[in-house]
């Protein structure tokens, strides 16, 4: 196999600065923005993110999965409670995100805690999602192990054939997660990798203290 060089990979990032007077002293309206500059920018996948859990003997585990909702309560993702990730945050509630918006030169890393939300949350979202996703959910027992593909897709058919008509329930193993942040991070890549970062810190007060970090 060829080597690759990738210690030859390098990209000075000099598109955009980041201030202390640029940030909006809420870490919420802060992230509302960068969001909707990376929507605007046509970012792939703007809601992707890294979500970080580990169990309860310290394990880690990451995967992708998508936002959903975020207001000043926290951000919302959906999952089938059964999953990996959802046994992890039983046993440990503590969770990290990330967003990469590699056009923007920017990250945003969010930490916090994760809790179920309400059904009816979840039955709302649920009703919103395309037909065959909802089929899906009921079709996928997430993060077990199958050995041939065709198993999934038979399933699938079934729950296809089984909810041809009328409007599909909600499984009871499905719903959303809400993260409440305790931390924000937000990146942004300068020259010489020395790179702008701010932190916004949960206060007692239910305030954000805002301090810039070393790249």
């Amino acid at each position: 196999m060829p080597r690759m060089h990738l210690e030859d990979m390098r990209r000075n990032y000099a598109a955009r600065s980041l201030d202390l007077a640029d940030l909006n002293p809420d870490p919420f309206a802060q992230f509302d923005h960068w969001m909707r500059e990376a929507i605007e920018t046509e970012v792939l996948e703007p809601n992707a993110m890294a979500l970080a859990t580990a169990d309860a003997s310290g394990r880690p585990n990451l995967r992708t999965v998508l936002l959903k909702a975020f207001d000043e309560r926290g951000l919302v993702f959906y999952t089938n409670y059964e999953s990996a990730k959802a046994r992890d945050i039983a046993a440990n509630d503590r969770v990290a995100l990330m967003f990469t918006w590699l056009p923007l030169e920017r990250q945003v890393v969010i930490t916090g805690t994760a809790a179920k939300i309400s059904t009816t949350e979840s039955l709302k979202y649920f009703l919103s999602r395309p037909r065959d996703s909802q089929i899906g959910a009921w079709a996928s027992h997430q993060s077990k192990v199958i050995t041939t593909r065709s198993l999934l897709e038979t399933k699938f058919a079934e729950m296809k054939a089984k909810f041809q008509r009328g409007e599909i329930p909600l499984p009871d193993y499905w719903g959303g997660f809400r993260v409440t942040p305790v931390t924000f991070e937000f990146w942004q890549g300068r020259p010489n990798r020395l790179h702008d970062r701010f932190r916004y810190q949960a206060t007692a007060d239910a305030g954000w203290k805002i301090e810039r970090l070393m790249p």
